[in-house]
């Protein structure tokens, strides 16, 4: 019995080094060679016209628009490659384009208001080929119940 389990043994592995033996060697082809990322673009500077706004008091269901003004304060233009929104109740909007040097714009938000009673304190975060990489803008409001 211990001479057929060793035989078995054997023959397995002598069968799996030959399956890898026979395979060709693709880690070295430049056509399947994994692609390089992407260059970032080059740093430049924002200047925010403002990060925190205080929407005040609005009605359960209402939806609010935020819009926060930046310029390119840089000599590059400025990407805003992405707006991340502490929540799903805010949706963010960046502009898709590069803003020129000197050019400005603006980060949108839009918040819905449902099922939000009370104080709310939200945060958008915003990622941009600037030295610091990412900035906070914040809003705050106040949801009060349909009366």
């Amino acid at each position: 019995m211990n001479k057929f389990l060793l035989s078995f043994l054997f023959i397995t592995i002598l069968t799996a080094a030959c399956n890898n033996a026979s395979k060709p060697d693709v880690t070295a082809s430049p056509a399947t060679a994994t692609p390089v990322a992407a260059v970032a673009p080059p740093v430049t500077t924002i200047q925010w016209v403002d990060t925190v706004k205080h929407i005040g008091k609005v009605t359960e269901g209402e939806k609010v628009e935020i819009a926060y003004k930046f310029i390119n304060t840089g000599t590059n233009p400025l990407v805003i490659s992405n707006v991340m929104a502490s929540c799903g109740c805010t949706i963010a909007e960046k502009p898709e384009a590069p803003i020129a040097p000197g050019k400005d714009g603006y980060i949108k938000a839009s918040f819905n208001s449902q099922g939000r009673i009370g104080a709310n304190h939200k945060t958008l975060t915003v990622y941009a080929n600037t030295a610091e990489g990412t900035f906070p803008l914040q809003f705050d409001v106040e949801v009060v119940a349909k009366k």
